[in-house]
């Protein structure tokens, strides 16, 4: 199969079987790959309300046609399971070089099924698949764990997939981290690899990925390389990567300063992308193949942390331990960070249980006694630095934070429920979606619970009613703060956020700078596989990963009642000091009127409609 490694490779862990099968080209040519196979492979494959951490789910690695290859960004795979965390649809992605590595090993998926008796890794070197002994790697975190590896293996070019003490300790928001620093954070997916005793995949391919028209595919790429050097983003995203966000959003009012409190946070400079570039960083660094070297690598010289090294990092972590907790001191961001990527930890999640914590305590729901005496005021970087070791290691009050604000705020009670930022248990992104609302919308609805990485309708931010007229016929569609239409952008958004996860390619190229149209990806699509494939054929494609992680999730018992985010984002107006976002509020309901509607579904329930499933071929 031009354009796939060609094999998919099960493993039992239980009875330490192996077994490799062709990748199924009709399951190929409907989903294409990475995410949008993966979940096809659990809706086959994996009963409802099966346990997160039984050995009976199962954990699956995907890449995409574009991964390996020279598509800028074509480096992401994705791993799914049933969450740990949420009860529903687990997914996360990561870049870097891993998922490029699975490519030349010569595999588009692999799926992890059983529990190990005792601790593991996996070790993948094109066709020879082995299980050897992890025992001395568990307790170890993950810049440890990989190096120990590649030394094992004698290769530094092995490519590791690790689980740090978070996941081995039952967090359950524990992440798959690669290349050091690169996590496949979201949803628990570290968590349900912990559960398997598994401690790492590591990988090394050395097959060539063929295209089927080579002349035709780089010449698409070099167009496509040229439409991104050109693009009005470019720099600044070479510079500054996503950290160019904190000054953005805290410009719009939109920073989840305080856990929500107000959009805007007084030492946003202080803690910015540009202050990250002026004081830290050595250079640049990319994913495999990518023409833009958004990541960087940093040295952090405070004598409070010595020897602090590390990547990145994305605007997510930065915002999460600066403006979310309340701190300004960007040294303190950074070692946080460093923490979390080590344990193994989703950092939107666990910001968002200490920033909860916070507010607790300001609001007198919860006292210092019952927080193992630490200082609960907003910023207290030692507390902040003291919560992540114990969340990391389910001590004290750490085994309350532990498993999510969700369930946190279920144990602690009294009140706490209403300020636990979470949709379906996952825990909302680092922006305040009053100052965006098709963001609102999008984490409303996604299918791994609230996240803005399903969607990213950045559309909403334009400016530019005569394109909106264009592109949706409504020209507020085009403006942050009205909702008008904001259902339509985000079933276009999900679907190109769909295909993108799906080929393996970054969002920050295909979604927020709209490299490829639908017609373009399609003759991208052409050259790399030989099929004779349309641009509506592309969109359907996305329309269908949707709606079949619609099912997943309700199966699991979701509908439309739980497509819906804290009282804090619809009933209270953006505060005074938000800036031009001041006095807004998620407009919710009558954006998921439209949205259904758009999709196809049934407006009362929120499920896609027998009509709908037929016409996208998902009859069984």
């Amino acid at each position: 199969m031009d354009g796939y490694g060609g094999s998919i490779l099960r493993v039992n862990l239980t009875n330490a079987a192996t077994h490799c099968h062709p990748t199924e080209e009709d399951l190929a040519r409907s989903f294409l790959g990475g995410r949008g196979l993966n979940v096809k492979r659990l809706w086959d494959e994996l009963p409802a309300h099966v346990d997160g951490l039984s050995p009976g789910n199962v954990l699956v690695f995907g890449v995409g046609p574009l991964v390996g290859t020279l598509f800028p960004g074509g480096a992401r795979f994705n791993v799914t399971a049933m969450s740990p965390q949420t009860g529903i649809l687990g997914d996360s992605n990561a870049g870097g070089f891993f998922g490029p590595e699975l490519k030349f090993a010569g595999y588009d998926q692999l799926i992890i099924d059983g529990r190990a008796d005792e601790p593991v890794y996996l070790w993948i070197q094109d066709d020879v698949v082995e299980l050897r002994d992890a025992r001395d790697l568990w307790g170890e975190d993950v810049w440890d764990t990989t190096l120990a590896i590649q030394r094992e293996l004698g290769d530094p070019d092995v490519q590791v997939a690790t689980i740090g003490q978070g996941a081995e300790n039952g967090v359950r928001f524990a992440g798959i981290f690669v290349n050091l620093n690169r996590a496949v954070g979201r949803t628990g997916m570290g968590t349900v690899m912990a559960s398997k005793n598994l401690k790492a995949v590591a990988v090394r391919g050395t097959k060539l990925i063929s295209v089927a028209d080579m002349a035709g595919f780089m010449e698409i790429i070099e167009r496509l390389d040229e439409v991104i050097y050109r693009h009005p983003e470019y720099e600044i995203r070479c510079r500054l990567g996503t950290t160019k966000l904190i000054k953005v959003l805290n410009s719009i009012g939109g920073l989840p300063t305080r856990h929500f409190q107000r959009g805007r946070f007084e030492h946003a400079d202080a803690v910015s992308g540009e202050a990250i570039e002026e004081l830290y960083k050595i250079k640049g660094k990319a994913c495999f193949a990518c023409t833009i070297p958004c990541s960087r690598f940093l040295v952090v010289n405070d004598s409070r942390f010595p020897g602090l090294r590390l990547e990145g990092p994305e605007y997510e972590p930065l915002a999460g331990f600066t403006a979310r907790v309340g701190n300004g001191d960007l040294a303190l961001a950074l070692k946080c960070i460093d923490l979390a990527n080590r344990y193994g930890i989703d950092a939107i999640s666990l910001s968002e249980v200490i920033s909860w914590a916070m507010e607790c305590h300001d609001r007198g729901l919860l006292s210092p006694e019952e927080a193992d005496g630490l200082d609960l005021t907003w910023g207290h970087g030692e507390t902040i630095l003291a919560l992540i070791h114990k969340v990391a290691h389910r001590e004290g009050f750490g085994d309350l934070l532990a498993d999510g604000v969700k369930t946190a705020a279920e144990r602690l009670g009294r009140g706490s429920e209403e300020i636990a930022m979470e949709g379906k248990g996952l825990e909302v992104f680092q922006a305040d979606v009053r100052s965006m609302k098709a963001y609102g919308l999008g984490n409303a609805v996604a299918s791994r619970g609230a996240d803005h990485a399903r969607s990213e309708p950045w559309f909403e931010f334009s400016n530019d009613p005569e394109e909106g007229v264009r592109r949706f016929g409504i020209p507020e569609t085009a403006f942050r703060l009205e909702y008008k239409g904001k259902g339509l952008v985000v079933k276009h958004f999900e679907e190109m956020a769909a295909i993108a996860d799906s080929l393996g390619v970054c969002k920050n190229t295909y979604n927020n700078m709209e490299v490829l149209s639908w017609d373009e990806t399609a003759e991208l699509l052409h050259a790399a596989t030989g099929w004779d494939i349309t641009g509506e054929e592309v969109q359907r494609i996305g329309e269908r990963v949707v709606n079949l992680e619609r099912l997943f999730i309700a199966r699991e018992g979701i509908t439309r009642r739980d497509d819906t985010l804290p009282k804090r984002f619809l009933e209270e107006p953006m505060p005074e000091g938000s800036g031009p976002s001041t006095g807004s509020v998620l407009e919710l309901e009558p954006m998921l009127d439209e949205y259904y509607r758009a999709r196809g579904w049934d407006v009362d329930t929120g499920l896609p409609t027998r009509e709908k499933l037929e016409e996208l071929g998902l009859r069984e």
